[in-house]
């Protein structure tokens, strides 16, 4: 057998080196590049590894500095994305706070079924020089290190503490990666003396591997199952998802409810997979969704799930599917979510899937009456998102002015950025995507500070669009500093940084639940009441974009936005263009429920009156028997 003298880290950026992905005929790098910041626990290992491929060419691995190793991992989440799961980066770290710091990131890239390679560095697998710096030590195991963390965040986990352990653990971390129904973060723990230690590598390790993703067929008497519950379906609905985007399923979905003329609602991950335009388009579903999706879902009697996982965002915590007969066919590639609700199963690829069912139910399609009703809906909520671009607001303009305006500004290709705090919410109903990329929007884990760095990852995969990047002020104290990385990486991308001092999703649910706003405001504390009530802090966030290295345009008014935002558009470099709205609104009016428990007893009489109000909503609930 040939082999090669290499570090565990030589030969693990060899490897990855080599690896792509195929999907009908396509191949592309499966992990592109490794994003890293360095510490001693990598440095000597996996630091002098990407250096060593550099100089000496010996593998393409290019590597990408970070700034925070939370934000690396949702840039390669969001590359993800952009990528169909097709490919993803590898993320390094340090040993102690630095690994650590990567975990929420892997919370994000699981629970929105992402893939991304995370190898956070461990402690001495020899144990010689116990404790560490930096090194948890546990009264239960000696084995036992911060990185046990991951284990529940990730979708696989090992701790390569040989270095011949590496080959089965880095073709393992590849199967999952490119699996559509087990894909997530993957984790690789990596001990720092074992990093820098020599062993004597098959070279077949490194050779060219094509991990193909495939397109499960749907089963035949499946399709026939579900199509015959379509057959007798008076007000039938699609709800699509993330699954329908990934798996390229648009122009089958377009074609399918042209044919049927059943209406098709989206979830966050779905939204663009039909153009909002187009006249089966409802928009979207759930807890946010529009007048006319949710409308729908209260009548329908036969709801089709089409690669959705059903959070509790898209159900309205259980309460939007109305009728009391309703019943669910779900295709889906992952067997978990096809079941869901007691549903007909179809586990299938989305697009094979849709192709399927076209065929089955080739001659039917819903009555006329239906598709009337339908139009009407889509017409009346036309009226509503109008009303919402155009109210009016001042001094400060409205949140949902802004969002019409950027609209208007930018073409069907641009891709918007969002994931936490009121945006989703409006954004949900408002936002006009033509185009499957356009509405890049994290609401699995919705967390907080995933905009600015999924700026960068969704950029790095497709250069040729605009990519906007709609921020909050909340959201951007979280993490602002992947703006540094954009300009050492030379991208364009444009910041739209929305401040309105406070937590207006969270201030506004807090008043809804009886609890004030308090603690939602960013504001000086009261000597009077000692509370955060006092006047507005100071705090100049376009100064701080523009010490990160960004121009910043200034916006007062929604005209004045608009002008920002041509020359933002007309820019070469990172832009921010930042504009005050109204923390109070106001917002899109709500057409669903979302289940947050009110504190059952209470002093305050508003809580009281909340708590009236969600006993009420908790009586439309129910499961899907």
């Amino acid at each position: 057998m040939n082999t090669v003298r290499l570090t565990t880290a030589q030969a693990l950026v060899r490897f990855l080196a080599a690896q792509y992905s195929e999907r009908d005929g396509q191949e592309q790098r499966l992990i592109p590049g490794v994003w890293g910041i360095f510490g001693h626990g990598n440095v000597a290992g996996l630091g002098q590894a990407l250096l060593q491929a550099a100089v000496t060419k010996e593998a393409d691995l290019p590597y990408y500095l970070a700034r925070n190793e939370q934000g690396m991992v949702h840039a390669s989440v969001a590359y993800a994305k952009m990528r169909d799961r097709l490919a993803t980066f590898a993320c390094t770290a340090s040993t102690g706070p630095g690994s650590t710091n990567m975990i929420t990131g892997a919370a994000l890239a699981t629970t929105n079924r992402l893939p991304v390679l995370l190898l956070p560095s461990d402690m001495f697998a020899t144990r010689a020089a116990d404790p560490v710096l930096q090194q948890l030590e546990d009264t239960r195991g000696g084995d036992v290190t911060v990185n046990d963390a991951f284990r529940a965040v990730s979708k696989y986990f090992d701790r390569v503490q040989r270095p011949e352990q590496l080959i089965p653990a880095a073709l393992a971390a590849m199967r999952v990666l490119t699996d559509p129904v087990e894909t997530g973060a993957v984790t690789l723990a990596l001990p720092q003396d074992v990093q820098a230690e020599a062993y004597d590598w098959p070279v077949e390790f490194f050779r060219r591997r094509v991990w193909h993703v495939g397109r499960p067929v749907p089963e035949e008497a499946a399709v026939e199952r579900a199509a015959r519950l379509l057959r007798g379906a008076k007000k039938p609905l699609i709800v699509a998802g993330g699954g329908a985007v990934y798996s390229g399923a648009e122009t089958a979905l377009r074609a399918f409810a042209e044919a049927t003329g059943i209406p098709v609602a989206d979830t966050h991950a779905g939204k663009g997979a039909v153009p909002w335009d187009h006249p089966y388009a409802v928009g979207g579903i759930g807890s946010t969704g529009s007048y006319a999706a949710n409308e729908l879902a209260r009548e329908a009697d036969v709801v089709v799930g089409i690669g959705t996982r059903y959070s509790d965002f898209t159900t309205a915590s259980h309460t939007v599917f109305g009728n009391p007969d309703v019943t669910f066919v779900n295709l889906n590639v992952a067997r978990l979510d096809a079941v869901k609700h007691s549903a007909e199963p179809l586990v299938a690829d989305a697009r094979l899937g849709i192709q399927a069912l076209a065929g089955a139910l080739d001659g039917w399609e819903v009555e006329e009456s239906y598709r009337r009703r339908t139009r009407e809906l889509i017409a009346r909520t036309r009226e509503i998102e109008d009303a919402c671009f155009t109210v009016g607001h001042g001094p400060l303009p409205a949140q949902t002015e802004i969002l019409g305006a950027l609209n208007e500004v930018l073409d069907d290709r641009a891709v918007v950025i969002n994931a936490a705090g009121s945006m989703p919410g409006d954004l949900q109903q408002l936002w006009r995507a033509r185009d499957p990329k356009a509405y890049h929007v994290e609401y699995a884990y919705s967390c907080m500070g995933y905009e600015v760095a999924a700026g960068v990852g969704a950029k790095m995969a497709d250069p040729s669009r605009e990519v906007v990047v709609l921020v909050g002020d909340g959201s951007y104290l979280m993490m602002a500093q992947e703006i540094v990385t954009m300009v050492s990486e030379g991208l364009k991308v444009i910041i739209v940084l929305v401040q309105n001092h406070g937590f207006a999703s969270i201030g506004a649910l807090s008043e809804s639940l009886g609890s004030q706003r308090f603690g939602t405001k960013y504001r000086y504390r009261n000597g009077d009441s000692g509370r955060l009530d006092g006047d507005v802090l100071p705090v100049d966030l376009a100064a701080n974009a523009s010490s990160l290295g960004a121009e910043v345009l200034h916006a007062t008014t929604v005209e004045e936005f608009r002008s920002a935002m041509e020359k933002a558009r007309a820019a070469t470099r990172t832009t921010v263009v930042h504009v005050e709205t109204d923390l109070y609104g106001p917002n899109p009016p709500g057409h669903a429920w979302w289940d947050v428990p009110v504190s059952q007893v209470s002093a305050l009489d508003t809580t009281r009156a909340a708590y009236d109000t969600y006993t009420a909503h908790k009586q439309t609930q129910r499961h899907y028997l």
